[in-house]
Formats: structure tokens, C-alpha cells, sequence
């Protein structure tokens, strides 16, 4: 028989195998610090997964959206119209995005761009409003030089957004730098086209006296019912206000004249224009015009044989 006797344990003695009480909360602080870190870097994980952003036809919001219309305001309200320095253009530009992020592009109404609206205050000379289709770059060439004139470009918002894109997500309050809807291919309520047709409005409601339209006369139809100026602006003229449009029809420097003054779309407009009450005048080649199309063209032969 051994010399080692086991004895049972006692009663009130405590097991070898038991775990103090002080190592009991160490464990269970632990245990939830561990619990707490997977909770953790689950939510991290979340959070720095980009969003599934709708997809589409056309080019992405325009890089650094914020901060190019945010510096077109400043340059616009301190140096180009300084008139107009009050202005609070973070206001402006937050007022901008507000209308577009965290909804589907394709919803886009004209109330959402109304407090944009709301904010800006410009009044435009009488007889200075000159509308333009289908002649972007000699109309704003004229406008440098004919610094009275206003195309909608020439406005504080229209100088703002001028050849950017813009769009959100409903997934996320970000730009949308991946793509944007195209008007033709996705659809016709998108931010972009929306603010266009909203101060394409304001702009023409708030002409008066005389207001000018450049066309491009190189085009079979100078006037086109479908444009901007054909399907919105020319309606949204106040004939109380605005009592002459008067056109003029541009041909590009080198190229053979489509469609004249006397020629059916330009009559289309004329109509349009006496059945709303306002008087109509036409020039083919305005000469104040003509005189900026020959600056970039000196030698073509419609520029030295007199304008």
C-alpha cells in the first residue's frame, strides 16, 4: 500500500482549479474590450465600403465641383460684377448642391432648385438681355467685348455652373464622380438640364425693352423650337415688358449660309414672336458681330473685302 494518502476535501475548503474573483473581472473586461473591437472594426468596415452609386450614360460630376463654383462666385461678385460683392456665396453654392445630393438624378424637379433661386439677386439692364442657339462661342466673344450685352452666362449663376456636370446619389450625400444621367440616353429631369430650363426662365422673365437672340445662320435652322431658347426662353418673355425681339443671323466665317432672315425657320420665330405681341426685327451678319468673327480671321477673303 502507498505511503500517500488522499484526503477528501473539506468541507469550506475551496478547489485548486477555482478562479479568484479579481481574475473573473479581468476576463470578463476582456472578453467585452474583444467584443467591442469587432463591433468596431465591423462599422469601420462599413463605413469605408463606397456605396453602389447608380449608374449612367453620361460624364461624372466635373473634379473639384465644390471648389470651382464656389471661386467662380468669389471671382464673379468681387471682380467681374463687383456690384454684386454682398452676395454669400458659401451660401450660394450650398444652396446649389441641396438641390441635387442624396436624391436619384433622374427626379430632379424645378422646386428643388428653388432656394437657389431665392438667393440671388441680379437685375439686368433693359435692352442688354441677348439670348444665343447654336452660337455659344461667337456670342460670348461678343459679349467680352460688348461687356453691356448679358447672355445667361454672363449672370451669376449661369457663369457659375457654365460647362460643368453635376449629380448625386440617393445612396450617399457625395458628388457622383463616376457618371451622371444623359439628358438623351437616361433622362430629361436631371440636375444638370433642371437648372438650365430654371434660369433659362428667370432669365427671360426678367427682360424688358428690346432683347437680342444671336442664331447661327450656317445651320439649316437657325430657330429651333426644340432648343432652349425656342422651347423655353422665347415663351417666358413678358410682352408688358418686352416689347422687340430682334435676331441676328451669324454665318461662320468660311462656310455657306444655310438659312437667312428670310427663311422658313426664321419665320417660324417671327410668328411666334407677333402672336405674342412683340415686334420682330431680323440682320443677317450683324456687322458689330462680324467685326469679332473677323478678329480671329483676318485674312478669309468676307473679312478684307469689307464687312
Amino acid at each position: 500500500m502507498s505511503n500517500y494518502e488522499f484526503s477528501p476535501v473539506m468541507s469550506g475548503d475551496k478547489p485548486c482549479c477555482q478562479i479568484s474573483k479579481r481574475a473573473q473581472i479581468c476576463l470578463g473586461l476582456g472578453l467585452l474590450v474583444v467584443s467591442l473591437s469587432v463591433v468596431v472594426a465591423v462599422v469601420l468596415l462599413k463605413v469605408r465600403s463606397p456605396p453602389e452609386l447608380l449608374e449612367w450614360h453620361g460624364h461624372g460630376t466635373t473634379s473639384h465641383f465644390s471648389e470651382i463654383v464656389l471661386g467662380r462666385c468669389f471671382t464673379y461678385t468681387q471682380i467681374i460684377r463687383p456690384e454684386l460683392r454682398d452676395e454669400d456665396c458659401q451660401k450660394i453654392v450650398d444652396a446649389f448642391k441641396s438641390a441635387f445630393l442624396s436624391k436619384n438624378p433622374c427626379n430632379i424637379t424645378k422646386e428643388d432648385y428653388q432656394p437657389l433661386i431665392k438667393l440671388v439677386t441680379q437685375t439686368i439692364p433693359c435692352n442688354k438681355t441677348l439670348f444665343w442657339s447654336k452660337s455659344k462661342d461667337l456670342v460670348h466673344q461678343f459679349t467680352w467685348v460688348q461687356r453691356e450685352f448679358f447672355t445667361l452666362e454672363d449672370t451669376l449663376l449661369g457663369y457659375m455652373a457654365d460647362d460643368l456636370t453635376w449629380c448625386g446619389d440617393p445612396s450617399t450625400s457625395d458628388l457622383n464622380y463616376q457618371s451622371c444621367p444623359h439628358w438623351r440616353t437616361d433622362c430629361s429631369n436631371n440636375p444638370g438640364s433642371v437648372f438650365w430650363k430654371v434660369i433659362s426662365q428667370k432669365f427671360a422673365e426678367a427682360a424688358c425693352g428690346v432683347v437680342q437672340v444671336m442664331l447661327n445662320g450656317s445651320l439649316t435652322e437657325p430657330f429651333n423650337k426644340n432648343s432652349t431658347f425656342g422651347s423655353v426662353e422665347v415663351f417666358n418673355l413678358n410682352p408688358e415688358k418686352v416689347h422687340t425681339v430682334q435676331a441676328w443671323v451669324m454665318d461662320d466665317i468660311g462656310k455657306v449660309s444655310s438659312d437667312s432672315c428670310s427663311g422658313s425657320s426664321l419665320n417660324e420665330l417671327k410668328s411666334i414672336v407677333r402672336e405674342r405681341k412683340m415686334a420682330f426685327i431680323c440682320q443677317d451678319n450683324y456687322r458689330p458681330a462680324r467685326f469679332v468673327q473677323c478678329v480671329k480671321n483676318p485674312e478669309h477673303l468676307s473679312c478684307r473685302s469689307g464687312i
